[in-house]
């Protein structure tokens, strides 16, 4: 989906900028506001290589309040893309700090909105649901009963998001993302993260084992479902021999993440967020390979 940009000037700041979404995202954003307009931070450093030759770059620690007012301040923040989280897989294995920088992390970027009355945006995950949600067709509002400690820090944030909302006028806007596919940054610990492990694997063995544009009148709620494609593991290899290595081979060795990914809705029902602001998502399965490939084979080859 393309960003539209504001006739007005935006300044924003992305926390958790070099993980999955961050990473192409300040870039998408660099190119719509300006590189000068968006401040990247993250509790580690840059690679040289990384987006943040092409504008500036902050140290941002989620979980202390006075770390982001100084940010907000600094850099007269009007947007935030709240991304810094700890995903799924990784939260397993230390749920102390998945609640710590997942809870404490949103709690901070919403209380600071309260008074330097800026735009929060924080997506949230199809992790928040749970074994009891309807597993087809999953609408907005459902049953949200998660089972991963990930998946209970992202209804807290849909919820205190929207508290935040309609008793402080906050402007939050939040997104059900299901799973995330870049060519641009390495798995960062999510249950799905197979699926970008797959493309690594093909080129160097050959084997595996913006809604923040939109005008607040036209949102009839704060956090909504959006899916695209989906697919099992069987279809992507299939499509990676289509598109590319008709002679890839895959072989099958589930681990702890397929029981997280068994509690999550088989399909999700979009169509509030198809009709409120006209989302449309541009990839296919096979598109998307073939635009991995594009982009990741330069990168294998050259490492």
């Amino acid at each position: 989906m393309s960003i539209k940009p504001a006739q007005t000037q935006k300044r924003i700041l992305v926390t958790g900028s070099l993980g999955q979404i961050g990473t192409e995202l300040v870039s998408r954003l660099r190119k719509a506001y300006g590189p000068e307009n968006v401040i990247a931070s993250d509790i580690k450093k840059p690679s040289k290589n990384h987006f943040s030759i092409d504008g500036p770059f902050e140290y941002g620690d989620v979980t202390n309040i006075d770390t982001l007012a100084q940010l907000i301040v600094k850099h007269n923040i009007d947007t935030v893309f709240h991304l810094a989280t700890v995903l799924s897989a990784l939260g397993e294995k230390m749920p102390d700090v998945a609640l710590k920088v997942n809870a404490t992390g949103i709690q901070n970027v919403l209380e600071l909105s309260k008074s330097h009355k800026f735009q929060v945006i924080a997506p949230s995950t199809i992790a928040a649901f749970g074994p009891q949600t309807p597993k087809e067709q999953t609408p907005d509002i459902t049953v949200q009963r998660p089972t991963t400690i990930y998946g209970v820090t992202k209804v807290y944030t849909e919820l205190l998001g929207e508290y935040y909302q309609k008793r402080f006028g906050v402007d939050f806007r939040s997104l059900r993302l299901p799973g995330i596919i870049s060519s641009e940054a390495l798995p960062g610990g999510g249950t799905t993260d197979y699926a970008i492990e797959i493309f690594y694997e093909a080129l160097t063995k050959g084997q595996y084992t913006y809604l923040s544009e939109v005008p607040e009148n036209r949102l009839s709620q704060r956090t909504y479902n959006i899916t695209a494609m989906s697919f099992t593991p069987k279809e992507l290899a299939d499509s990676i021999r289509k598109v590319k290595m008709p002679r890839f081979s895959i072989s099958y060795n589930p681990d702890f993440r397929q029981k997280i990914a068994d509690t999550w809705p088989k399909s999700i029902d979009d169509s509030i967020a198809r009709r409120d602001w006209k989302w449309r998502p541009d990839y296919a399965l096979d598109e998307m390979v073939k635009d991995m490939f594009e982009k990741l084979e330069p990168k294998v080859k050259k490492n």
